[in-house]
């Protein structure tokens, strides 16, 4: 009886050592996360704070004060009216959308052709895709441009677009979300009839919708944030996307004092690219996690 009553307390012991443990892991993890969030957040905040106060020398008043006084929401206006923005909004769209509609129409294509058809040297091809990535961006920068120089494409949208077209990255994403689809659903609609262009479309993607919006996200943000190649490719205003339009503003008259003002037209910019995040988040987190599976 005795033996018995001490393993009951040995085992008590035990469970309660067990939930302080996990209480001090959760605590742990949940601080850690907190100042992560804090380091990531702060600069987005003093920027917002920043865009809102009345002048410059609001901006250098020591200690920093975050919330200003007056809230000065005409500095928006003023960002907008420093630059021609509305063309460098409509450049930014027109090229961001059409390079993420062609690189997830491309990559979906190719994806599936590297996860489901067989054919010899399929698998040495896929690497080769994959060498791709290997190969900084910056080693391509001159041929491409020599290139678009002798078609004729410079300060035009078929070099903000055309060397965009296709991504290995891309391909290598969706493949992997392909892969995970189970091989009996796509052997199924082969017996109902189906051939490959409507297994993609209705087995495939549906199944894959997470990763395809992860991957559209991703791209989207890549061709919306382009500063380097975008400065390159171009010579005039009328082809300018948002961030090179900034750098200008930056570099214009008196532009690099006014950093209420810069800041505003930051937000401008970004702000497309939350709005979209957080519409999507939740198909985000999802395709992230699948990212590593079955390959």
């Amino acid at each position: 009886m005795r033996a018995e009553q001490a393993a009951d307390v040995f085992s008590l012991n035990d469970s309660s050592s067990l939930r302080r443990g996990r209480a001090i892991e959760e605590w742990s993890a949940f601080i850690l996360l907190t100042l992560a969030s804090a380091v990531v957040a702060l600069p987005f905040l003093w920027m917002i704070s920043t865009s809102l106060k009345p002048d410059v020398r609001a901006v250098y008043v020591f200690p920093p004060q975050w919330i200003p006084s007056p809230v000065t929401w005409e500095n928006y206006l003023i960002a907008w009216r420093a630059a021609p923005f509305e063309r460098y909004l409509v450049n930014s769209v027109f090229v961001a959308t059409t390079v993420t509609l062609l690189q997830v129409l491309n990559g979906c294509l190719a994806a599936y052709v590297f996860a489901r058809i067989v054919f010899p040297g399929r698998d040495l091809l896929f690497l080769l895709f994959l060498a791709v990535l290997m190969i900084p961006g910056q080693v391509t920068v001159v041929p491409i441009y020599i290139m678009m120089s002798q078609l004729g494409w410079l300060n035009s949208y078929w070099a903000l677009i055309v060397p965009f077209a296709a991504t290995a990255f891309g391909t290598f994403l969706l493949r992997q979300s392909f892969l995970s689809v189970p091989a009996e659903l796509a052997d199924a609609a082969i017996i109902d009839g189906a051939n490959h262009p409507q297994i993609l479309r209705h087995v495939m993607l549906p199944l894959s919708k997470p990763m395809l919006i992860t991957f559209g996200l991703l791209s989207f943000n890549w061709r919306w944030n382009d500063y380097f190649w975008v400065l390159i490719m171009t010579s005039s205003d009328t082809m300018r996307t948002l961030p090179v339009g900034i750098v200008a503003m930056r570099a214009g008259e008196d532009g690099g004092s006014k950093w209420h003002i810069l800041m505003a037209a930051t937000v401008i910019v970004i702000f497309p690219i939350l709005t979209l995040f957080v519409i999507a988040q939740r198909y985000f987190v999802e395709g992230i996690a699948r990212t590593g599976l079955k390959g």
